[in-house]
């Protein structure tokens, strides 16, 4: 069985991965950084999605010798000149709480006519240190003056995307993993992971 370390503490995400691949849980086993003793804070300083989680897929795989995985992702808003970008999970502070984090947006949207939106996930495998593959998925959509629904996490309660008329947070959670930025990347690294299965009888990044 293929051991593959999620390079992430959100649980949400690791369940989300978990759901794109319901074919292969005999297959793989995701593992979580709490599991793996010792495993140190990961840093984020690069300057793009991709930068960020390449940096975290690599610095994971090294440390604990084995296949991993980790994404980068946020909210880029068209009128804040790709605002919060990568520093979404820091829009606020560091500390700041989802609720910190969307008030800050809205107050910084205030006026603004135009509220074009995209979420952007880049997801990066890594194997003994070095970067294997990158996906990136994204989801246009809209950012609403006031949130709503009480399902997902993040900025999903005021993103509202194209073709709907909810919020992440309002849509189904089936509907939204079938659609989000992150379900998009997600399919793409699981549909390595299957070719990968298929061709080997020994799953390597090699």
């Amino acid at each position: 069985m293929l051991q593959l370390l999620a390079a992430t503490t959100n649980k949400n995400k690791i369940r989300e991965f978990m759901d794109m691949i319901p074919d292969l849980k005999e297959k793989v086993c995701i593992l979580s950084p709490d599991q793996i003793p010792g495993f140190p804070k990961l840093s984020e300083s690069g300057n793009s999605f991709e930068e960020n989680s390449a940096e975290k897929a690599c610095a994971a795989s090294r440390y604990s010798d084995m296949a991993a995985f980790a994404d980068d992702s946020g909210l880029e808003v068209r009128a804040l000149n790709g605002e919060p970008g990568i520093h979404s999970a820091r829009y606020a502070g560091e500390q700041a709480d989802d609720q910190a984090r969307i008030a800050k947006l809205l107050e910084n949207l205030k006026g603004r006519e135009d509220r074009a939106a995209r979420f952007v996930c880049v997801i990066s495998l890594a194997y003994r240190g070095n970067l294997v593959a990158q996906f990136r998925g994204e989801v246009n959509g809209r950012i609403i003056d006031t949130p709503r629904g009480a399902n997902g996490f993040g900025y999903d309660p005021v993103f509202v995307p194209e073709g709907y008329d909810r919020t992440f947070a309002e849509l189904p959670s089936e509907v939204k993993d079938s659609i989000s930025h992150r379900a998009k990347a997600f399919s793409q690294a699981a549909d390595f992971i299957r070719a990968e299965l298929s061709s080997m009888d020994d799953f390597e990044f090699e």
